[in-house]
């Protein structure tokens, strides 16, 4: 994810698989909307060009952290 290792949180260690990148959804939501989209506009971006992207085994997750 270009543009978006300032929400990386960590590494996911899945067994037998390769580790991936653990992204921060709450940070991921707040970049798009500083970068001028509504919330409504952010999460529909991230659910269909983020969430919805297979690039492979490596694909990486994003963890919802229950923040306010």
């Amino acid at each position: 994810m270009d543009g978006f290792d300032d929400c990386i949180i960590g590494v996911c260690s899945r067994f037998g698989q390769e580790d991936i990148a653990a992204y921060s959804l709450n940070k991921v939501i707040d970049k798009l909307t500083k970068d001028g989209m509504s919330v409504e506009e952010a999460f529909e971006f991230y659910e269909f060009n983020q969430l919805g992207a297979w690039i492979g085994d490596t694909t990486p997750c994003y963890i919802d952290t229950l923040e306010e």
